[in-house]
């Protein structure tokens, strides 16, 4: 049976409301008052609580860092959204278009981050290929902390294909990749903007980034040649949402 555990994902999980809980386990030791937030949130949602043995609640989750607390859920592949679904979203919203292609993140802690990430700085949705990637799981869910009862996530065939359909409806395609000539934060962010974000070893697959508008870098002032994936993600995403606030204050 599908799962998610931890206080945070849980209780967002509820909020939310995407997908069905059945009921939550609680581990008979956990201190009550902590809980006081997702009593509430479980009894408003109608979902039952039961309390188990701690050792039960570490065998089901493999000895994970639960806090005492797992959901057991319907299957997490029911949170992914249809591509088609996200790109006609864009006719209905007043904002500049961005959204997060990931070409070949292997490692959920990594895509977990990055969904948490996306999320806080309003990305309209995330696009995954089918193959050869890491997809979504109990270990993103608990390292988004959340974020993924949020965010909208397709999975494609492949990405080149999406990547011209996001051309022709007038996005611009930036992928963020190490020894770029262009500095990101040099790079005018204020346009409806889809981030290509590469694999954690190998980066962009050629293919990809030759279909790419531009492609940009974080320069780097250490020893080492690049960064974690998901924390470049964070740097050149809020320095979108930095850009376009700042056009917002300017033009007000």
């Amino acid at each position: 049976m599908k799962h998610i555990y931890g206080l945070s994902p849980v209780l967002e999980a509820l909020r939310a409301g995407r997908r069905p809980i059945q009921k939550i386990l609680i581990a008979a030791t956990a201190n009550q008052s902590r809980l006081h937030e997702l009593t509430g949130a479980a009894q408003r949602a109608g979902v039952a609580l039961e309390k188990r043995r701690r050792r039960d609640l570490d065998e089901l989750t493999g000895q994970a860092n639960h806090q005492g607390v797992v959901a057991l859920l319907a299957p997490i592949n029911s949170s992914y959204v249809d591509a088609e679904a996200i790109l006609e979203a864009f006719n209905q919203s007043s904002r500049l278009p961005l959204v997060v292609l990931l070409d070949g993140i292997e490692d959920p802690h990594n895509l977990g981050a990055i969904l948490r990430t996306c999320e806080g700085a309003g990305v309209d949705g995330i696009f995954l290929p089918e193959h050869r990637a890491a997809g979504l799981n109990e270990t993103v869910a608990k390292t988004s902390a959340g974020a993924l009862e949020y965010v909208r996530v397709a999975r494609v065939t492949n990405l080149v294909p999406l990547i011209e359909r996001l051309k022709e409806i007038g996005l611009w395609v930036i992928g963020v990749e190490g020894g770029a000539a262009t500095v990101y934060s040099d790079f005018d962010l204020n346009l409806p903007l889809a981030l290509v974000f590469g694999s954690e070893g190998k980066g962009i697959r050629r293919l990809v980034r030759e279909r790419c508008d531009q492609i940009v870098a974080i320069p780097l002032r250490g020893y080492l040649t690049s960064l974690n994936v998901s924390v470049a993600a964070g740097i050149v995403l809020f320095e979108v949402v930095r850009q376009r606030e700042t056009r917002v204050r300017r033009s007000d």
